[in-house]
């Protein structure tokens, strides 16, 4: 009796890649099998060549003439129905499946449908006790899991491309719910980099929220990045705007290291001496007494040439008793009254300071900076702004308790009210300070290795491209030694052709959801660990919130439909006709008052209307 599976033989093998010369018999579009319909010859349905007690497990990718091997003649190709499969793994008595096949078949060997039965098997049982967590369903088998391997898609890092609009936000929030669900991984901790603030109303209560605008969200925190945490290459674009040229940079370097030393002194940390301070230790000092230093040494004047710069040389113009006028005031950004220079004949000489940098403008940036309220999180960061000697309230165990140590297991930095510009060296300069603390701590139970650490980074492109970045060196730590220490990435991005292929190429698995651009399509594929080609050639016919899956994480390549979480994230696209509900082009005209537009454009807060008209 014929196997009703049966479709067809090899008739070529090249490589992993193999021609399949499917059975006249076999009708076109289904067949049943034990009551159940198969697509026949379906791009991304699966087939297995059994050999023995193994099964090789492949993907179609192609169809028709074109999978054909090359050596067959036109009219054969034509008249004979192919399908090429790429093998991906095998089955051992039907049973366990692996990824990667020990041989090869044969031509002649039976090439068979891949059940419901079979799909189970490799997919297995949803328990989040084996490491999986469930992201949806299997496209071609709604009532199988798909699944994804928890240790291989953290630790091997992954990526989430996909055009705009088709559901990358709601994946990611769907993905990291399952992993933050308390009862199977209560130790849970991931970082997201929210650029737009679009995921807080999705995870509620499960989340730590951090943001400038700390009335968007109940319960947020403010964002807090101590400048004095990050070293000298990522601070100086952060404060400076521009480029140091050798001499200025070296000047400002021995600047920083002189307050530094000065700060410890004062005030003493375990582990460390004096003598052993860098540009780049993480110890607090004064920006604004940098600020002070510097100026005065480029902008004092002096009554006699030749006798240095302290402060009993200054020419300060002098009040009516005599006394200096205003010796300035590092704290509040005012400098001193000096005198003006003057050579004038038959008045005292007043030279100004010889200094030979040529870093006024640069010195000027920074103090524009520390007056610009929006740099408050990171120059005046709240409980860890240093005072003119370097004392704070809070110490860095503090911040990474916040980050880190939180019982929720999810954080999101809502950068949505960052200033652009700065948007990526932020980025950039918290994954290297929790990529070292995680480092530091790879022997501690508080570290990574112990509880490992997932960071999220949303709209990728945007700072990860081929440009050098402090961004772009921090995630490529990341990627390429984060493993070791239990850290891993993810990136989120609508344009992977943008992205640095370096770190793309490290993502162990990618979740690739509808793509129209084919320069896109194609870094997709590069990185792809399989050659799934034929698969991916899908990508611009997916719906909305279907994704292909490939990887370290997953069995075998699976469409997959995502399931959506209980709540979306702020993302969705709005209503313009038929949704009269909740507004659009199709309601009723009102009277506008504009008013509260301008209100949250000065105040920077799109909830200031709401949060006048609940205090009135």
């Amino acid at each position: 009796m014929r196997d009703a599976t049966l479709i067809g033989v090899v008739q070529d093998v090249d490589g992993s890649t193999v021609s399949v010369e499917i059975d006249p018999t076999i009708p076109t579009g289904l067949v049943f099998v034990r009551g159940e319909p198969h697509s026949v010859g379906q791009v991304g349905g699966f087939a297995r060549v059994p050999l023995g007690f193994l099964d090789l497990v492949g993907v179609v990718t192609r169809v028709g003439a074109g999978a054909a091997p090359s050596n067959t003649t036109a009219e054969s190709a034509t008249q004979t129905r192919w399908l090429s499969l790429q093998l991906v793994g095998e089955a051992q008595n039907g049973e366990l499946f692996s990824r990667g096949v020990s041989q090869l078949p044969n031509v002649g060997d039976k090439v068979h449908l891949v059940t419901n039965a079979d799909l189970a098997k490799i997919y297995g049982a949803a328990d989040p006790a084996d490491g999986y967590i469930e992201i949806g369903k299997v496209a071609s088998a709604d009532s199988i899991s798909a699944r994804v391997n928890l240790n291989q898609l953290v630790t091997r890092h992954s990526a989430v491309v996909g055009s705009t609009g088709s559901g990358k936000s709601t994946t990611v929030a769907a993905l990291v719910q399952a992993i933050a669900e308390r009862t199977a991984f209560p130790s849970a901790r991931v970082v997201l980099f929210d650029i737009h603030g679009e995921y807080a109303r999705s995870f509620g209560a499960a989340a730590n929220v951090f943001t400038m605008n700390i009335d968007a969200v109940k319960g947020s925190l403010g964002l807090n990045v101590p400048y004095w945490a990050l070293s000298f290459d990522e601070l100086v674009p952060l404060i400076f705007g521009s480029l140091l040229d050798d001499s200025g940079r070296a000047f400002v370097r021995d600047e920083i290291v002189r307050l530094k030393r000065a700060s410890l002194s004062l005030y003493p940390v375990a582990g460390l001496a004096e003598a052993e301070v860098t540009v780049d230790s993480p110890i607090a000092f004064s920006l604004r007494q940098l600020w002070f230093d510097m100026h005065v040494l480029l902008n004092a004047t002096h009554t006699v040439a030749g006798t240095g710069q302290s402060r009993d040389t200054w020419a300060l113009e002098l009040d009516s008793a005599g006394g200096p006028l205003f010796e300035g005031d590092a704290q509040n950004l005012l400098p001193p009254t000096f005198v003006p220079q003057s050579q004038a004949a038959g008045a005292p000489k007043v030279f100004l300071s010889a200094a030979p940098l040529n870093i006024r403008r640069q010195v000027d940036v920074l103090a524009s900076r520390l007056r610009d309220r929006r740099f408050d999180f990171l120059l005046d960061p709240g409980p860890w702004s240093p005072s003119l000697d370097g004392r704070t309230d809070a110490d860095l165990d503090k911040l990474l308790e916040q980050w880190l140590g939180y019982p929720q297991a999810i954080t999101i930095v809502d950068l949505s009210g960052v200033p652009p510009t700065v948007i990526g060296d932020l980025v950039g300069a918290m994954t290297r300070v929790i990529y070292d603390a995680m480092f530091w701590a790879r022997l501690l139970s508080e570290g990574a290795r112990e509880r490992p650490l997932l960071l999220i980074f949303e709209e990728a492109h945007s700072y990860l491209g081929s440009g050098e970045s402090a961004a772009k060196q921090a995630v490529q730590r990341v990627v390429r030694e984060g493993r070791k220490y239990g850290m891993g990435a993810m990136l989120v991005s609508q344009r992977p052709s943008e992205l640095d292929s370096t770190i793309l190429s490290q993502c162990g698995t990618l979740v690739a959801m509808r793509l129209t651009n084919s320069t896109d399509r194609q870094h997709v594929g590069a990185a792809a660990a399989d050659n799934m080609n034929g698969i991916l050639g899908m990508l611009p016919i997916l719906r909305t919130g279907e994704a292909i899956v490939i990887g370290e994480s997953v069995p075998i390549p699976m469409r997959t439909l995502i399931t959506r979480p209980l709540i979306s994230p702020d993302s969705l696209d709005p209503v313009l006709v038929g949704g009269k509900e909740a507004g659009g082009w199709d309601r009723q005209r009102e009277t506008s008052d504009y008013s509260g537009v301008v209100l949250a454009w000065r105040s920077q807060s799109p909830y200031s209307k709401r949060l006048i008209r609940d205090q009135s």
